[in-house]
């Protein structure tokens, strides 16, 4: 298989493995850990819709941070 073409097929999958979703959550965490204190794990769902997809991330916070304006 050429690397066009298995990169075309990764990008029109129905699913994220495993891995690619520790790796989203991963990084998803730096981003949210900033403006929440967060509680377990996270989870994400990816739905295929007639648009492409619907992606649902749950995250447990125990509370909102207060995030200072940039002076």
């Amino acid at each position: 298989m050429t690397q066009n073409l298995t990169a075309m097929i990764s990008l029109d999958r129905d699913d994220m493995s495993d891995y690619d979703r520790e790796l989203f959550l991963s990084d998803l965490k730096r981003v949210t850990d900033e403006y929440f204190e967060t509680e377990g794990k996270a989870s994400v769902e990816v739905t295929r819709t007639d648009e492409g997809f619907l992606i649902c991330v749950l995250i447990t916070a125990r509370r909102i941070k207060s995030v200072k304006s940039p002076q």
